[in-house]
């Protein structure tokens, strides 16, 4: 009978430690986990004793297995594994096994119910319970922060070594994970992020290894390398995350009278449209200390239109690629010609009335704008947009009919 879970423990150089830690797990695992179970030892290329230790274990308990690669790397060793296990559901924890086991089965359990497609243990939500130094401290929670400002993470902790995930969603999220190494947590929580997946978080009790050999400054730099590297993959749309969207992403739930995905839409459309208008209030600014109103005007809301476009393409409407993006510019510029008709006939009915001050002007010109706005996201809803909307609600419709249910075995 096939296992329910299948636990990675990836291991360098680790022959003090190992065996103390698998036949800690294992006694844990056969007194108190309710479902069937592999233990997986991912040796990544040790040059110590540690493969010898980890056959041993293999021969001696049951449900243990060994693994050896040739070539370093965490990343490497859990996305080998995970490949080709034949296990429902796919953790890991490190080998110092610092977080308490007591969260394992809060962990998985939601993978294995279907509930949530990955899940992870962190030691920066209320309820955990940590013991390390500050130095540790200050260093996880200054980079979780680089990730939200960077990448835009919501999950609270990426370097806390439990995590696990459903294996059918990973069949399909590790061949875009890129890094082998210890990023390579970090890479696998944005992109599941990002194609709207579910994350469960655990509050766990954690005690720091004051004896770990992971050498900080170089992690940090290889993180903060694979943060600019993912962040212009994500930046360049080369990555497929819409696709894996339609197979597995939660889709929003419906509300009665409101279309779907509207309220999502409103509030990027209202964030692209601020930093719309403030630049054009800038370039227009700027350009009428040397030129008359109309062309004023002119320039920058043309200027800013080209940009809204793009942006509400990217952001609002979820579009990504180059297909169909001409054709959606020349329809932005039929909005633009809108607003232009908006904001020139308030400006010329103002001068028609009297001859305003610049304030005055900008007064006029922003409540023209607004109005402007609110005809700029319908007309992008309903015409510019309205094509790839219906396509993607019915895709993802029809995956979720076919997708096959993640079950014990």
């Amino acid at each position: 009978m096939l296992p329910s879970l299948d636990v990675v423990i990836p291991v360098h150089n680790e022959e003090i430690d190992l065996e103390p830690c698998v036949r800690r797990l294992h006694e844990y695992l056969r007194a108190e986990f309710p479902y069937r179970f592999r233990i997986t030892i991912a040796d990544n290329a040790s040059t110590d004793s540690t493969a010898e230790v980890a056959a041993r274990l293999a021969e001696v308990l049951p449900g243990v297995t060994a693994v050896h690669l040739t070539e370093k790397g965490r990343g490497r060793a859990l996305k080998f594994v995970w490949t080709h296990s034949d296990a429902a559901v796919l953790a890991y924890m490190d080998v110092d096994l610092s977080t308490d086991l007591g969260a394992l089965l809060p962990l998985v359990a939601p993978l294995i119910s279907g509930h949530s497609d990955l899940a992870i243990g962190t030691r920066l939500a209320r309820g955990s319970r940590v013991v390390r130094g500050a130095k540790r401290e200050f260093i996880s929670r200054s980079y979780n922060l680089i990730l939200r400002g960077t990448l835009a993470a919501r999950f609270s902790d990426a370097q806390c070594g439990f995590k696990a995930i459903r294996a059918d969603v990973a069949g399909r999220l590790l061949p875009m994970v890129e890094d082998t190494g210890w990023f390579f947590d970090t890479e696998l929580l944005v992109l599941a992020e990002r194609a709207g997946l579910r994350i469960h978080e655990v509050p766990v009790d954690w005690v720091d290894d004051p004896d770990s050999r992971v050498d900080i400054v170089a992690t940090a730099l290889a993180d903060l390398r694979g943060i600019a590297r993912l962040t212009r993959a994500l930046g360049t749309g080369r990555l497929p995350l819409g696709a894996l969207h339609e197979q597995l992403g939660r889709n929003p739930l419906p509300v009665a009278g409101v279309p779907a995905g509207l309220t999502g839409q409103l509030l990027r459309f209202a964030a692209v449209g601020v930093a719309s208008t403030l630049a054009y209030l800038l370039l227009y600014a700027l350009l009428r200390t040397g030129a008359g109103p109309q062309a004023a005007n002119l320039v920058a809301l043309l200027v800013t239109a080209v940009a809204n476009t793009a942006a509400n393409r990217r952001l609002t409407f979820r579009v990504r690629g180059h297909d169909g993006a001409w054709r959606h510019q020349a329809q932005g510029l039929v909005v633009f010609a809108v607003g232009l008709g908006l904001t020139s006939g308030s400006l010329a009915l103002l001068h028609t009335l009297s001859d305003p001050p610049t304030s005055v002007e900008l007064g006029v010109l922003i409540a023209a704008n607004l109005v402007a706005t609110g005809v700029r996201f319908l007309l992008m809803r309903i015409w510019v947009f309205r094509a790839t909307q219906p396509v993607a609600a019915a895709r993802a419709a029809e995956v979720n009919a076919s997708a096959p249910t993640v079950g014990i075995r």
